[in-house]
């Protein structure tokens, strides 16, 4: 049987409490009159309904197997009603047994499963068109991921090489669990391999790097118009004659930030603004939710680096069909599937790492 931990029966319990309370926020009047504030408090109540439900369910199993110990240490039951409730019993610790690991799971990733968008920045780094040309891997390698997943997979903008590679391609992505499984890949990317331009078969290292930022709905994150600066300009780069006549470019600035977005992807300039403004919210909420400056700059770094190749979490070794994740001392065999959008076995170790990390520090 799961050993419980008292940590958990308590952050539970101080949860259910909690969505009782936002029920009874609900049903009051006033806020059935104020619409933003009813969909707040639905959100989160609905984001805690699944763990409530099952953590009852743990509490209903946890009663009646206390019910059924009495019965068998009691000396005027039957023995035939003593077999019977040890039946039971063990019945009710293997449920309990059961439930205690699910809610464990599901406590410590449920803020990370309530997020279902997220915005996939890849960038290549040093190696230069070899690097772009690992870029466009990536992406390929998590969009063929979303599609087996259902998600919805839109490129908001990209700076292609002639190559066929991307300097940058920034991505939305939808979806159930899109988060709790995406938001693992934040991190420099190394590739080793032969580049299409290595005209005498050396081995070339290159790398890029992926960062990964929860797309927030507007009801999430409120950005006061006046604080960003727009600006709209020509749009640079290949696109003919239109790109070069109309000012369908869009530059955001948030001023008590400094985040800037940048946006060029459309010809037509409110599909720029809408995009922009999409990019600025996720990359806001980002700063907001990471707390003090300091935090979220050296949280930023982290994830996205310089894009050296010596800061890496991931290392793609071609000539022997490898992928190495250096933060828990995973190497598959497969590369040629996963870039093909099989990650199954690698999301499912780095969260499972994960998951064993956040109990530790419970």
């Amino acid at each position: 049987m799961v050993e419980v931990n008292p940590g958990i029966i308590a952050k539970l319990t101080e949860l259910e409490a909690q969505f009782e309370r936002l029920g009874q926020e609900i049903s009051e009047p006033a806020v059935a009159r104020d619409s933003a504030k009813l969909i707040t408090l639905s959100k989160e109540r609905g984001k805690l309904k699944s763990l409530i439900t099952k953590f009852r369910d743990y509490k209903k199993a946890a009663a009646e197997g206390e019910q059924a110990e009495q019965m068998i240490k009691s000396d005027s039951t039957d023995p035939e009603l003593k077999a019977l409730a040890q039946e039971e019993l063990q019945h009710l610790n293997e449920k309990k047994s059961n439930l205690i690991s699910e809610l464990q799971n599901k406590l410590l990733t449920a803020d990370d499963d309530a997020i279902g968008s997220v915005i996939m920045e890849i960038r290549a780094g040093t190696g230069g068109e070899e690097a772009a040309l690992f870029t466009r891997d990536l992406y390929g390698m998590y969009t063929k991921y979303a599609q087996q997943k259902g998600w919805k997979v839109e490129e908001l903008d990209f700076s292609p090489t002639d190559m066929g590679g991307f300097r940058e391609i920034i991505l939305g992505i939808k979806g159930e669990g899109v988060w709790s499984e995406l938001g693992y890949e934040g991190g420099c990317h190394r590739v080793q391999r032969v580049p299409v331009t290595e005209a005498q078969g050396r081995i070339h290292t290159s790398a890029a790097t992926v960062a990964v930022l929860p797309e927030p709905e507007e009801v999430d994150i409120q950005i006061n118009p006046d604080d960003v600066v727009e600006q709209t300009c020509r749009a640079s780069g290949p696109g003919g004659q239109k790109v070069n006549k109309t000012s369908s470019a869009i530059r955001l600035e948030h001023v008590p930030t400094g985040i800037t977005v940048r946006m060029q992807e459309e010809k037509s300039q409110h599909k720029n603004r809408a995009k922009a403004w999409r990019i600025l919210r996720s990359r806001l909420y980002e700063f907001y939710e990471s707390g003090k400056k300091a935090e979220r700059a050296a949280k930023r770094k982290k994830m996205v680096g310089s894009g050296d190749r010596s800061e890496k979490i991931r290392t793609y070794n071609f000539p022997q069909n490898r992928v190495t994740d250096h933060r828990i001392n995973l190497s598959l065999y497969t590369l040629d599937k996963i870039l093909d959008g099989d990650m199954v076995e690698i999301i499912a170790a780095l969260k499972e790492y994960d998951i064993q990390q956040r109990l530790k520090n419970l």
